[in-house]
């Protein structure tokens, strides 16, 4: 899965972006406590073990 779509659902969801910090994003929730951390560049491909841990992060069930 591309970044790209991570962030289109971290979006539409409700997660804004707080803090950018090189490559890595960091989301945060008006209503959801922690915060969501993407690496890389919008077209990069992320790792399957990286995907579930940004799915874990933010609350989606697979």
């Amino acid at each position: 899965m591309k970044v790209k779509l991570i962030l289109k659902m971290l979006k539409d969801d409700g997660w804004y972006l707080d803090r950018t910090r090189g490559s890595h994003r960091q989301f945060k929730h008006p209503a959801k406590t922690g915060v969501v951390t993407v690496p890389g560049k919008a077209n990069d491909e992320l790792a399957s073990g990286t995907q579930n841990s940004i799915f874990k992060q933010a609350g989606f069930k697979r």
